[in-house]
């Protein structure tokens, strides 16, 4: 992940280009490239995803009742294959892609929210949790199948979970009278956690992909700086045909 400049950005109806890294869309599955820097360590990492979606979806969810954040669940339940280039970094299995859009700061916004994908054996689950900085909630699960049908469902209990290393609170849903389970830390830093996840729905053991936001954090003037060590900055970036060139000067 590296933020560029304007002109390391190229668009295209089927492709999106920042960099040397790309999405592109071939009208059947979603092709990601990357050639990046792994900060702070400079560690470069090249590779590729290709994610088949096993149905897409119009769906856009409202965060907000006023629409100024949106949730979209491009594909929801997905197969995906990942190949790095390092030994071992290579694999397939199952995936999602969605999105978050907005015309606002998170932070203005929302105080905290926790976001959980679960597989369900016709599809999958997403429970969406947020305490709003005006003192409302948001309480959003949702049920696909893997045809693309998308139903709101009534969600199980909340049921908190242990705190990051950072301390961030977690919680998720889960049957009533089970307990979910951290099994995989995948992102542990002083505003955000993301975590392999156990829990029960209906009956069903699932493993699946959780997060938790805390965006007082994230707002604190000594947090933000912190973004600056973990993602870099590289401007003077040019296109020439299909290939992408870094200048070599100063940033």
């Amino acid at each position: 992940m590296t933020d560029r400049g304007r002109a390391a950005l190229r668009l295209a109806p089927e492709t999106l280009e920042i960099g040397p890294s790309s999405l592109h869309w071939d009208g059947q599955k979603l092709i990601i490239r990357f050639d990046e820097l792994a900060w702070p360590h400079g560690h470069r990492l090249r590779g590729e995803v290709v994610l088949r979606p096993h149905a897409l979806t119009t769906v856009e969810a409202p965060l907000k009742d006023d629409g100024s954040h949106v949730w979209r669940p491009f594909a929801p339940s997905a197969a995906i294959e990942v190949s790095i280039d390092r030994p071992g970094w290579q694999w397939s299995g199952h995936g999602y892609f969605d999105a978050n859009f907005g015309t606002s700061a998170l932070e203005d916004d929302f105080r905290s929210w926790t976001w959980g994908r679960f597989p369900t054996p016709d599809g999958a689950v997403t429970f969406y949790d947020a305490e709003r900085r005006d003192g409302s909630g948001l309480a959003l699960s949702v049920h696909f199948d893997n045809d693309g049908t998308v139903q709101e469902i009534p969600g199980p209990p909340l049921t908190p979970l242990p705190r990051s290393r950072w301390l961030v609170a977690r919680e998720t849903r889960a049957d009533p009278g089970t307990q979910p389970k951290v099994l995989k830390n995948l992102l542990d830093a002083p505003f955000y956690v993301r975590s392999m996840v156990e829990t029960m729905i209906d009956g069903h053991k699932s493993l699946g992909v959780h997060e938790a936001l805390d965006l007082d954090r994230f707002a604190s003037p000594l947090i933000k700086p912190m973004l600056a060590c973990k993602v870099p900055r590289r401007a003077h970036w040019l296109f020439r045909s299909k290939t992408s060139i870094k200048i070599e000067k100063g940033d």
